[in-house]
């Protein structure tokens, strides 16, 4: 298959082109700058310029493939509202081009929009909608596209995307705690985040896009839900800092904007997952990453 990836020149994209491209498939990655371009032209695939706020090029990249992978999301947190809704329009545009054809389009969620359950499961939908909470407008998306007969299915990742190159929440956290002298949890530190390895992460929307499914959601999960006292317990020791516990009045002082996902509580399976893409996690888990990868480096 010729491969659209959006996002291709990312932590999670550039795996995904890779993997893409070993399992024999060509790809074309949407690219917004030459530094991107040069990127994705090294890992092997073409380049298509654009961004996601210029539908016609993304139209016009859907178009020239037989199938799409989106990743690319727009991360100014301080215009998030606004980058959900440009997601939305942009997975609409990409999947029109893609009606009444077998082609389908991988869209990207995440497991915390199912925070809060006793665990989050792939038939789980999100409990609210985008007008509270805007990032649910992927998945709208994604609804509204498989009405339409469009082979449209979803991933959603974890809070925690780990590997080599991370810029994620994880490597926020070490930055914290080394700027704070300590490193912290919320309370008693048992929510948890499950996690995901990169590369599993790619195999898994490799494995999502040659299965072409209508209106599934699958669940990017190998650790179901590590708790937060423990991540917060590995970082101290690798920068010989104290752990401590923050009450929720606290948090904002330590974590700033971050505060919310510390205290998120996202259990998360992905045994259906498992069980329909014949995937199985291989790469090695968060608290490993930690003790083993090259964050602290």
């Amino acid at each position: 298959m010729r491969v659209f990836v959006t996002g291709a020149s990312g932590f999670i994209g550039s795996a995904v082109v890779q993997e893409l491209i070993n399992s024999g498939h060509t790809v074309l990655g949407l690219a917004r700058s030459e530094g991107s371009a040069k990127s994705i032209k090294e890992a092997g695939a073409d380049v298509h310029y654009g961004d996601l706020q210029d539908l016609d090029s993304l139209r016009s990249g859907a178009a020239q493939c037989d199938g799409v992978i989106h990743l690319g999301f727009i991360h100014d947190f301080s215009k998030f509202a606004e980058n959900c809704e440009t997601d939305r329009k942009a997975i609409a545009a990409m999947g029109a081009t893609l009606a009444g054809s077998y082609r389908p389009i991988i869209i990207t969620s995440g497991s915390a929009l199912l925070a809060g359950t006793p665990l989050a499961t792939e038939d789980m939908k999100p409990a609210f909608d985008s007008k509270s909470f805007p990032r649910v407008a992927s998945e709208e998306a994604a609804a509204e596209l498989v009405k339409q007969g469009i082979r449209a299915s979803v991933v959603r990742l974890p809070p925690s995307v780990h590997g080599n190159g991370d810029h994620g929440f994880v490597p926020m956290l070490i930055t914290l705690a080394r700027e704070k002298g300590a490193t912290a949890y919320i309370g008693d530190g048992a929510n948890r985040w499950p996690a995901v390895h990169r590369f599993d992460a790619a195999r898994l929307f490799r494995l999502a896009l040659e299965k072409a499914a209508i209106g599934v959601n699958y669940h990017a999960i190998d650790d179901d839900g590590i708790p937060m006292s423990e991540i917060a317990g590995v970082i101290g020791c690798k920068l010989s800092l104290p752990v401590v516990s923050k009450t929720k009045e606290e948090a904002g002082e330590h974590f700033s904007w971050m505060a919310h996902f510390a205290a998120l509580d996202n259990p998360a399976s992905s045994a259906v997952t498992r069980e329909q893409l014949d995937w199985e996690p291989k790469q090695k888990g968060l608290l490993e990453d930690l003790e083993n990868g090259t964050y602290f480096n």
